[in-house]
């Protein structure tokens, strides 16, 4: 997955959820300004995984509907204390964090634009 792109109805209020939750920074770009797109940049992204943020082109899928589309899930040191900050910053809970034998701990989040993202602290040789 080189690119992936995050849609969102509010893209100020998603760019301050997303920056405060994976620290991210977002910068417009030019000659996309009227949908509003952003390219993010920021930990874990680069060379090999890149994204961007964009307005909505219709409705907002309904809150704690089926997902809907991909789900895309980041790696973090601390899986509970990113769900915590997500549900105190407006997100909801799509599944609260969980232990994967073998995998490591994960939880997903709605992001309140109707996006379900998820992160998760891997299992490392010390585990």
């Amino acid at each position: 997955m080189p690119h992936f792109e995050i849609h969102a109805t509010d893209t100020a209020r998603a760019r301050r959820f997303y920056g405060g939750l994976f620290g991210w920074e977002f910068a417009p770009m030019l000659g996309a300004e009227e949908v509003d797109y952003h390219l993010i940049s920021g930990p874990n992204l680069g060379a090999d995984l890149t994204g961007g943020m964009m307005k909505r082109m219709g409705v907002a899928p309904a809150p704690n509907g089926p997902v809907r589309g991909c789900t895309l899930t980041f790696a973090v040191a601390d899986a509970d204390e990113r769900y915590a900050w997500a549900l105190d910053n407006g997100g909801a809970e799509a599944l609260p964090p969980m232990d994967y034998p073998g995998i490591g701990r994960a939880a997903y989040v709605e992001d309140g634009e109707g996006n379900i993202v998820g992160f998760i602290t891997p299992v490392t040789g010390e585990d």
